[in-house]
C-alpha cells in the first residue's frame, strides 16, 4: 500500500487549533520556529477568534497547524510517497515534499494572506458551494448567472460539489439558479472571491515573494491544484504557484491523479476532516484518516501502509 498526506486550507480553522500540537515536541518546535521568523506568537494567534475570521491572519495560522501535524507524523515514523494541499494547504505540501523551506513558505503565506485580504476589501465578492450539480452544469450556471460580472468555478472538489467565486450580485444569481435546479447553495464565510480573476490585484505581491525563494525538485510525488497532475519539475511548480490564487482548485482531478499513481491510503494532516470526506467521494475504496492531534497520529504510525518510505 502507498500513502499520501493531504493538507487542508482556509475554512478548516477553529479557535485553539494549535493547542493539541503544543503537547508534542515536534509540533511545538514548528510554532517556535515560525513565531520567531514572523515576530508574532502564532500559537496565541490561533486562540484569537476574531483574528481567525481574517484572511490575512488565518492563512499563516493554518499553515503552522498543518505543518505541525506533518512534523508530528514524521516524528512518529510515518512516511509518505505523495502530497497535496487544498488551496493554502498546497504551501505545506511543498514543504512536506522538500520543495520549499518551511520559513520561506511561511513568509510567502504571510504575504499571500495580506494581499488577498486587500484584494477582497477592494472588491466586495464571495464564494458559494453548490451541492448537487456536475462540473458541466456548474459551468453553465456561471455562464448564465455571470451576466457581465465575475463568476467562475473556483473549486472542483468532487463530482457533485463545486465552489463558485465572483461578485456578490453574480453569486446571488448563481445561488438562485442552482436552487431552481434542485441543488443546494451554501455561502462560504470568506473575505472574497478566491481562485478567481478578482484576486489579480494580489498576484503581483505573491509572485514577487515566490521569486525570492529557492524551489527544489520534490522528493515525493506532488500534485498542484492548478494542474491536478503529478508534477516533479521545480520550475513548473513555481509557475503553477504564481497562478494559484486566480486559478481553480482541481481537487477531484488531483485525488484521481494520486489514485492513478497507486496511492490508496490518504492521511489528512491539520484541523478538521473535510479532505478525508472528499477522498471517500473521489476515490471509492481508499483509506482516509484525519489527524488533528498527536493522539490521532498514533494510528497511522502503527499502520504499515502509512509507513511507506519516500521515493525519489
Amino acid at each position: 500500500m502507498r500513502a499520501a498526506v493531504l493538507f487542508p486550507g482556509q475554512g478548516s480553522q477553529y479557535q485553539g487549533m494549535a493547542d493539541p500540537w503544543l503537547d508534542h515536541e515536534a509540533g511545538a518546535a514548528v510554532f517556535d520556529r515560525l513565531s520567531e521568523s514572523w515576530g508574532r506568537d502564532v500559537a496565541e494567534l490561533c486562540r484569537d477568534a476574531d483574528a481567525l475570521t481574517t484572511t490575512e491572519l488565518v492563512q499563516p495560522a493554518l499553515f503552522a497547524c498543518d505543518l505541525a501535524a506533518f512534523r508530528v507524523l514524521e516524528a512518529e515514523g510515518v512516511r509518505f510517497e505523495a502530497a497535496a494541499g487544498h488551496s493554502l494547504g498546497e504551501f505545506v505540501a511543498l514543504v512536506a515534499a522538500g520543495v520549499l523551506d518551511d520559513v520561506d513558505a511561511f513568509g510567502i503565506v504571510v504575504v499571500r494572506g495580506r494581499a488577498m485580504q486587500e484584494a477582497s476589501d477592494a472588491a466586495p465578492s464571495g464564494m458559494t458551494a453548490i451541492i448537487g450539480l456536475s462540473p458541466a452544469d456548474a459551468a453553465e450556471v456561471c455562464r448564465v448567472a455571470g451576466r457581465g460580472d465575475v463568476l467562475e468555478v473556483a473549486n472542483e472538489n468532487a463530482p457533485k460539489q463545486i465552489v463558485l467565486s465572483g461578485s456578490i450580485p453574480a453569486i446571488e444569481r448563481a445561488e438562485e439558479a442552482a436552487r431552481s435546479k434542485g441543488s443546494k447553495a451554501i455561502r462560504l464565510k470568506v473575505a472574497g472571491a478566491f481562485h478567481s480573476p478578482l484576486m489579480r490585484p494580489a498576484q503581483g505581491a505573491v509572485r514577487d515573494a515566490l521569486s525570492r525563494v529557492t524551489f527544489r525538485a520534490p522528493r515525493i510525488a506532488l500534485v498542484p491544484n492548478v494542474s491536478g497532475r503529478v508534477t516533479r519539475e521545480s520550475s513548473a511548480l513555481r509557475d503553477l504557484l504564481s497562478r494559484h490564487i486566480v486559478s481553480p482548485v482541481r481537487w477531484e482531478r488531483s485525488m484521481r491523479a494520486l489514485a492513478d499513481a497507486g496511492i490508496d491510503t490518504f492521511v489528512e494532516a491539520g484541523p478538521g476532516d473535510v479532505l478525508s470526506k472528499l477522498v471517500r467521494r473521489n476515490v471509492p475504496g481508499a483509506s482516509a484518516t484525519a489527524v488533528g492531534s498527536p493522539a490521532d497520529a498514533e494510528a497511522p504510525a502503527s499502520s504499515e501502509p502509512a509507513r511507506t518510505q519516500e521515493s525519489a
